[in-house]
């Protein structure tokens, strides 16, 4: 790690090593316009301190299911200046578009569960009145 005038300078391998998460993943990061490194003279990816909240952002949100365009409007709320990702509007609405989709989710598997509960019932009732009917206990 360098310091420059302005901010702390990381190499892509420092980074990773910081945020735990892979090189690779952090070119996949910049590919999607999520990260935004500078490149030295020779190339080189550089990273600015900045960036580590933002990763830590981006990987909290895959963690619980969002995809990259949905991370996109936290990402850039935290370039806007703010302390969190979720306080701009447009974060807002992906969570609760999300927060929609995941309430259409339990009410299925509820659906889903009552449905098995009451074949796995009627299953039991079933078995246990055909052993009775052989005279078995």
């Amino acid at each position: 790690m360098r310091w420059t005038k302005e901010w702390v300078v990381m190499l892509i391998g420092e980074l990773a090593g910081r945020t735990g998460v892979s090189a690779r993943s952090l070119r996949y990061y910049e590919a999607n316009g999520l990260l935004r490194p500078h490149r030295t003279a020779s190339g080189y990816r550089t990273y600015a301190e900045a960036e580590l909240r933002v990763v830590r952002e981006i990987r909290a949100l895959l963690a619980v299911g969002f995809d990259l365009d949905d991370i996109r409007p936290f990402v850039e709320c935290l370039r806007a200046g703010n302390d969190s990702g979720d306080v701009c509007p447009d974060s807002v609405a992906v969570l609760r578009r999300k927060l929609a989709e995941v309430d259409e989710c339990v009410d299925r598997l509820t659906t889903v569960r009552s449905h098995l509960r009451a074949q796995l019932d009627s299953a039991i009732e079933t078995r246990s009145s055909e052993s009775r009917a052989r005279g078995e206990s």
